[in-house]
């Protein structure tokens, strides 16, 4: 319109803000406002609907205040009286279009909604201030006028328009319904913003000068500093034809609508930015490491790894203890499967896990364990939420607890599915052996002291002589005394050994279960909170394209 104003938009550009600024909502969902998720919605339809509209048509209203003389000025711009000029106010009812050239509009006019309409010839040779083809100008309803469907109207059809010139006049140039409520509404659209001061006849030059310096102020306040500011007179015909030519310049560009379209889309994409934050925090290793440790207490693993431990103890006991009392440890109940966790292979569906079939026989979480939880929760929560606007943090938190008792199931279906068996140390059939072949030493022995005996008690014992010995003692008292004394020492040593196997054994069994902890926190928490998180991503990056359009 006469003075540079950036980079031109291109089709393509408008095309991918308007899918970004559609993908932004989509992904933001709840946690954007309803009312400017609904009016970015809009703007996503009207590109898509302006565009798809055939030609290269141009349309400008002229808006402004009762008694501004819009009507004037637009008849003054079409060259005949069309619209309708008078005393009584307000006069403009509903919109009129001044249409230029030969291209078919009446598919853009139906869009915008504008009945009215004039067919303006112009000059052959196009005229001094060059051609008008492809303008439609509206002369627009009094946007404070006394009736509301005036006002509803006019504001109806400013949504659609591609260039705004505000028509103002001496009177009512700071009225605050204009600045407020339109011009500093529409601040990111200054490229496509016009401000007319009319019917300077009633000014000196100086009060001229002076009424448009401080209408560019209120301008800047408004957020739009540069603003084209004309000054005009229909009864002078003053600054007429440089509006003319502005409005010439306007559109042999044709990027009048691109242009104000962008600025839809980058209006509506910077009040959903403002909405999320500008970065995501992420799940930190201290907070899930908070969270696997109490899960850890809810499902029980402490109870799991401690009757893993007195069952390796069991069954070493068992197996290398000494022959004459390992029937004793037989008949002790067997810690893994009082909790029946003594399968080898355990399958649970999501069914089964919620019957008494498919559960374990742990106890139930302590209130602190379950305290314990909730605080893990809210705390890994309140990290991953951190510096998030309130909806988000309350999806994250939201999505930190899992609903019901499924965390419950999980957790109890994680313990079950986990194998608590591995292989037997390779010291356990040696130690074993080795009791068999002392007991067997301590029975020969006894026996053949027995034998002694009762050939003694039958005076007999003259025929078979005395028992070998060794050294001084007699070999069969060796052999019960040594048989007898080597396995309980060796049973000592076992028991020994088995506690160290015990510690071992339930750590092991502590990282397997704490695993399958994990991979539950990860399903049931860890997952859908990085989920919102991402979605907050994918919301800031798809409304940070659309608003840099």
């Amino acid at each position: 319109m006469g003075s540079s104003r950036g980079a031109v938009v291109s089709p393509e550009q408008l095309a991918a803000a308007a899918a970004s600024l559609g993908a932004g909502v989509d992904a933001g969902g709840e946690q954007l406002p309803e009312v400017e998720r609904d009016m970015a919605r809009a703007v996503v339809a009207k590109v898509e609907e302006r565009t798809a509209l055939v030609g290269g048509h141009t349309v400008v209203a002229l808006a402004g205040a009762t008694g501004s003389g819009k009507s004037s000025l637009f008849n003054a711009l079409v060259g005949s009286p069309v619209a309708t000029v008078g005393v009584r106010r307000p006069t403009t009812s509903t919109p009129v279009a001044a249409i230029w050239g030969d291209e078919p509009v009446g598919e853009l006019l139906d869009w915008v909604g504008v009945g009215a309409r004039h067919h303006v010839e112009a000059p052959q040779d196009g005229g001094p201030l060059g051609s008008l083809d492809g303008l439609v100008l509206l002369d627009l309803p009094d946007f404070d006028s006394r009736e509301v469907d005036h006002r509803v109207e006019a504001e109806r059809v400013l949504e659609l328009v591609d260039l705004f010139v505000w028509v103002t006049d001496p009177q009512k140039y700071a009225d605050s319904r204009l600045h407020d409520d339109y011009v500093a509404a529409l601040a990111t659209h200054e490229a496509v913003t016009m401000v007319v001061l009319n019917q300077i006849d009633r000014l000196t030059p100086a009060e001229v000068e002076q009424c448009r310096a401080d209408l560019v102020r209120l301008m800047e306040r408004d957020g739009v500093p540069r603003a084209t500011v004309l000054a005009t007179s229909v009864t002078t015909g003053a600054g007429v034809d440089e509006l003319r030519q502005r409005l010439a310049n306007a559109v042999a560009g044709r990027t009048m609508a691109r242009t104000r379209l962008a600025g839809d889309v980058r209006a509506a994409a910077r009040v959903l930015r403002a909405h999320v934050a500008e970065e995501e925090p992420r799940v930190d290793a201290p907070a899930r490491e908070e969270l696997l440790d109490a899960l850890a207490r809810s499902a029980g693993v402490p109870t799991v790894v401690q009757a893993v431990e007195r069952d390796y103890r069991m069954e070493a006991a068992a197996r290398t203890g000494w022959p004459f009392t390992r029937w004793v440890h037989r008949l002790r109940p067997r810690p893994l499967r009082r909790l029946r966790l003594d399968g080898k292979d355990i399958r649970v569906s999501d069914a089964d896990v919620r019957s008494v079939l498919g559960r374990s026989s742990l106890p139930p979480p302590t209130p602190a364990a379950r305290a314990a939880v909730d605080l893990a929760t809210r705390r890994l929560a309140d990290r991953a939420g951190r510096d998030l606007p309130t909806p988000w943090a309350e999806a994250v938190e939201h999505a930190a607890s899992p609903p019901g008792a499924s965390l419950g199931d999980a957790l109890d279906q994680a313990v079950v599915g986990t194998s608590l068996h591995a292989r037997s140390p390779v010291w356990w059939p040696v130690v074993g052996v080795a009791q068999l072949l002392l007991a067997v030493t301590a029975v020969v022995g006894l026996l053949w002291l027995a034998l002694y005996v009762l050939l003694g008690w039958f005076q007999l014992d003259a025929i078979v002589g005395d028992p070998p010995t060794w050294g001084v003692l007699p070999i069969p008292l060796v052999l019960l005394v040594g048989g007898v004394l080597g396995g309980l020492f060796l049973a000592l040593v076992s028991r020994w050994l088995a506690r160290i196997g015990a510690r071992r054994r339930g750590r092991v069994m502590d990282r397997r279960l704490r695993a399958s902890i994990d991979a539950v926190a990860e399903a049931e928490i860890i997952v859908p909170v990085e989920l919102v998180l991402e979605r907050h991503g994918a919301t800031r990056v798809a409304l940070t394209r659309a608003a840099d359009v």
